[in-house]
C-alpha cells in the first residue's frame, strides 16, 4: 500500500508539472488527491514520513513564522562579546496586543541563504545572542517566544572553540530561572541540545510534522547499529515525532497542519496559533513569579521521570 501512495504520489507531481506548462490536467489531479487521501486514513504517516517532512525544503522556516505572526518586528544583533550568528533571529514585536521577545532558529530559504544561515545551526554566539535578549525580556516583563528549527548545535572547531557545550549549558540554566512566561515551538526538527537550549519553557509545542529528539535518525542509526542507512528504522525507535511526545506527556500541544505545508498555507496555521499563544502567555503571566518557577521545575521534573522510566524499559 506504501508503494502505492508514493506512486500516487510521484504521478500527482508529474500533474501538477503539466498543470503548471498550461496543460489543463486539473481533473486528473483531483481524482488523484482524492486517492492519496483515502490511501492516508487508511495509512496513516509513520516516524520516517514526518522525518522527511520536518525536512522538507518547502516548509515554512521561522522567518516567515515570524513576518506572518509578528506585527512590528524589530530585529536585534550580537552576542556583545564576539559577533552576530545569522542561525538565530532574535527581536520585538507584537502578536495580538502582547508585545513578545521573539527567538527563531533559521534555516534559510534557498541554498545561498541557507548556507549563510548555516542550515539553522547555531553558534555559541546565537545562544549567547538567545541569552541576551531573554534577560531583556525578563527586565521589560516581555513573554518570550522560541520557535526551534535546526538539526543540532554546529559542532566545527571554531564553535568549540568558543564555548558551544558551555553556551547551551548557560541557555538551559538561564531559562530555567526566567521570571516570565516562555512557549517554544518546534516548527520542523527539533535536534539535540541545539534545540533543548530554546525548549526549557513552561509550554513546549511542536507541528504535526515536525520531530524532537536527542540526535538525528542518522546519527542513533550509526552509533547503535554503526550504519547510518538504517535511519528509517532508527526513527522509529526513537520516538520522535509530536504524537509520540504528546502522549509521554513531554509535549504540551500538537499543532494540525495543511496537507501541503508551505509558504502559501502558512497564514491558516498562523490564524491558528496567534490566539492560543497570546492567551496561553496570559495565563502564565498571571501566576506569581514563585509559582510560575515552580510549575516550569515540575514540568521538567516530570519530563525526566518519564526519560528515565522509557530508558528502563
Amino acid at each position: 500500500m506504501k508503494e502505492k501512495m508514493k506512486r500516487l504520489e510521484r504521478e500527482l507531481k508529474r500533474l501538477e508539472a503539466l498543470q503548471a506548462d498550461g496543460i489543463d490536467v486539473s481533473e486528473a489531479i483531483d481524482k488523484r488527491k482524492l486517492e492519496l487521501k483515502a490511501l492516508k486514513v487508511d495509512f496513516p504517516m509513520d516516524a520516517w514520513d514526518r522525518v522527511i517532512k520536518a525536512r522538507d525544503a518547502k516548509r515554512p522556516v521561522a522567518s516567515q513564522y515570524i513576518e506572518s505572526l509578528v506585527e512590528g518586528f524589530m530585529e536585534f544583533h550580537g552576542d556583545r562579546r564576539f559577533g552576530d550568528d545569522p542561525a538565530l533571529i532574535g527581536g520585538v514585536g507584537w502578536i495580538g496586543d502582547t508585545a513578545f521577545t521573539i527567538l527563531g532558529q533559521e534555516k534559510g530559504v534557498g541554498t545561498k541563504e541557507r548556507v549563510k544561515r548555516n542550515f539553522g545551526m547555531l553558534n555559541p554566539e546565537g545562544y549567547r545572542k538567545a541569552q541576551r535578549l531573554m534577560k531583556q525580556a525578563e527586565k521589560f516583563q516581555r513573554p518570550i517566544l522560541c520557535l526551534v528549527d535546526t538539526p543540532g548545535a554546529f559542532c566545527g572547531l571554531g564553535a568549540e572553540e568558543r564555548g558551544q557545550g558551555q553556551a547551551i549549558a548557560e541557555s538551559l540554566t538561564i531559562m530555567a530561572g526566567l521570571e516570565v512566561p516562555v512557549i517554544t515551538i518546534v516548527i520542523g526538527e527539533g535536534g539535540s541540545g541545539g534545540a533543548l537550549a530554546m525548549s526549557v519553557s513552561d509550554e513546549v509545542w511542536m507541528m504535526e510534522n515536525s520531530i524532537y529528539s536527542i540526535l538525528s535518525p542518522e546519527g542513533f542509526a550509526s552509533i547503535l547499529w554503526k550504519d547510518s542507512s538504517k535511519a528509517q528504522e532508527a526513527s522509529e525507535v526513537m520516538k520522535i515525532t509530536a504524537q509520540d511526545l504528546e502522549s509521554f506527556g513531554m509535549v504540551d500541544r500538537v499543532v494540525k497542519e495543511p496537507e501541503e505545508f508551505s509558504i502559501e498555507t502558512l497564514p491558516s496555521v498562523i490564524e491558528s496559533i496567534r490566539e492560543m499563544i497570546v492567551e496561553t502567555a496570559a495565563a502564565y503571566q498571571a501566576l506569581p513569579v514563585e509559582a510560575l518557577l515552580k510549575k516550569r521545575y515540575e514540568k521538567f521534573r516530570a519530563m525526566g521521570k518519564v526519560s528515565e522510566k522509557e530508558g528502563m524499559e
